[in-house]
């Protein structure tokens, strides 16, 4: 089941937190770094997020999370984790195809590191194309990809 997280309320915001931080070590692993900037986001900052956050329930416990922010006909995918324990699911599919089919925008973006192939790929199935690349501060290569609604 997915549902509208409060992110506001401190025991919603350390359940994210830990979905976020199970996923983002695999991913750290993944593409080859320590020092991983999503694994330093704290609670607190979850808790004070102007972001959406949706989440995945299964057996009334949060198994992965979709943070969005949906401005001027604009969604842009800020983060989409999964606890490893319920990797090829198919849960991230449903998630992003949720954020699609039910939130009304003209463009959707995202961004995820150049090596991270299977975060790559996952969005490729949904429509998503490669627009950008570039190395931020932090020296982790970057892309970004963007897609347009459906036709109804």
């Amino acid at each position: 089941m997915i549902k509208k997280l409060d992110n506001s309320k401190e025991d919603i915001a350390l359940q994210i937190f830990n979905v976020f931080q199970r996923s983002y070590q695999v991913e750290a692993q993944l593409i080859g770094v320590q020092n991983f900037p999503p694994l330093l986001r704290k609670k607190r900052a979850i808790e004070l997020a102007k972001t959406r956050f949706y989440g995945f329930i299964e057996d009334d416990s949060l198994v992965a999370v979709i943070e969005i922010t949906l401005e001027d006909q604009c969604l842009d995918i800020e983060s989409l984790t999964v606890d490893p324990s319920h990797f090829r699911k198919g849960i991230a599919n449903s998630l992003i195809r949720y954020v699609l089919e039910e939130l009304s925008f003209s463009k959707a973006t995202v961004e995820t590191a150049v090596a991270n192939t299977p975060a790559i790929k996952l969005y490729e199935k949904h429509g998503f194309v490669e627009f950008k690349r570039w190395t931020p501060d932090h020296g982790i290569e970057k892309l970004a990809m963007s897609v347009k609604p459906a036709l109804m």
